[in-house]
């Protein structure tokens, strides 16, 4: 009993409807394509050559082999589905064949993207650390010096960020370049520090390739102790020491470039690709805090100033909450309250009998440099 259908030439736009019918000739047989009208053939397609396409539910499309690209026979119904199925198991056998192929794509699609991930996360920064070693200091400088022009194009009003204390042999000046050069001592960093304080309402401090180290005026007037201005201080100067700014660019080039290579520019994977880069990257920035909370600490041991102190200073300016913790592998820095625990670890060695990193006046200048109040006279604790 011929079974209902539709028919697409692939030619022209007619459609037309057909009854299909088995002849059993040659090993596999062959399928008859007639017009229901008059019963005129309008083709003969070998079942070897059939092939399923992709269809709505209860419908078969087939193609074959040799023919235009846009012929169809379109088989409705659940039952003419199965008819045609039970009288072609060729089409069964392709279509499992073909389910398999996918599935096998897919899989070996999935463990290659792991494995670049993989790669990718314990590789690249290994990798970026020695490109760095290559990097002459001398070129690190000079981007560092773009890139410093550049935000303070986008940061600041008319001729960028401005100077809190423009003198350099101020009081305040004086005892920051002195820290700072304490701070890098022994550190074997190719730079010389250029510490700017700066006015800003952003509460905020970062160093940049090439030994820039930018403190914000609205950070230094937040930090109510010496302990939390030279915490934050000595983290910053440890990624100058630890070139942590040029691992990143590198790092972060590295990230475009192999989403890009792998993924392309698909629309719908992109997303995906660039969340896949954010956790890359910010993976590779908090271990980069991590190394700078370290140089704190050991900067510590031979100032006497708790490093712990930069974490309390960070809390003060944006306590944790329960979106920062359920987001914290997308956070480039690690959770404070993670931070603060692991100083007060590290802080626990300190030697006793150290010279704090400012005097009573300096710490008073420094916090006066940017137009703040005189610090509260608070009692020294008893270094441990």
């Amino acid at each position: 009993m011929p079974i209902a259908a539709r028919f697409h030439d692939g030619l022209v736009a007619e459609i037309h409807a057909v009854a299909l019918e088995y002849e059993a000739m040659g090993p596999m047989g062959t399928l008859v394509i007639r017009r229901s009208a008059d019963g005129v053939e309008l083709g003969r397609w070998p079942a070897s050559a059939l092939y399923a396409l992709h269809g709505r539910r209860d419908e078969l499309r087939l193609g074959a082999n040799g023919q235009p690209a846009g012929a169809r026979v379109v088989v409705q119904g659940h039952q003419d589905v199965a008819r045609v199925l039970a009288t072609l198991p060729v089409l069964t056998e392709k279509r499992r064949q073909e389910t398999g192929r996918q599935v096998r794509l897919a899989v070996t699609a999935t463990v290659a993207l792991a494995s670049v991930i993989a790669a990718y996360l314990y590789g690249v920064p290994l990798l970026a650390s020695r490109i760095v070693g290559m990097v002459p200091p001398a070129w690190e400088a000079s981007l560092g010096e773009t890139v410093a022009e550049q935000m303070e194009a986008s940061l600041g009003e008319s001729g960028g960020l401005q100077l809190c204390d423009a003198d350099p042999d101020s009081l305040a000046n004086r005892a920051i370049a002195r820290f700072g050069a304490a701070a890098l001592a022994g550190s074997g960093s190719p730079f010389e520090l250029d510490i700017r304080v700066v006015r800003s309402d952003i509460p905020n401090a970062f160093a940049l390739p090439g030994g820039q180290v930018f403190f914000f005026s609205s950070l230094l007037e937040q930090a109510e102790t010496q302990d939390e201005f030279a915490g934050v201080l000595a983290h910053e100067i440890g990624h100058v020491a630890y070139r942590h700014g040029m691992e990143q660019l590198i790092s972060t080039a590295g990230t475009g470039a192999l989403i890009g290579f792998i993924l392309g520019d698909m629309t719908g994977i992109s997303v995906a690709a660039g969340l896949g880069a954010t956790m890359i990257d910010a993976r590779f920035s908090r271990d980069a805090e991590r190394q700078a909370d370290a140089f704190a600490a050991l900067v510590a041991q031979r100032l006497d100033f708790n490093p712990a102190g930069l974490a309390d200073l960070i809390n003060r300016v944006g306590a944790d909450d329960e979106f920062a913790r359920a987001l914290a592998l997308l956070n480039t820095h690690p959770l404070t309250e993670d931070r603060k625990a692991a100083l007060e670890i590290l802080s626990q060695q300190r030697p006793t009998g150290l010279e704090p990193p400012f005097t009573a006046a300096e710490w008073t200048a420094i916090r006066r440099m940017c137009g703040g109040a005189a610090p509260a006279i608070v009692p020294k604790a008893k270094s441990k």
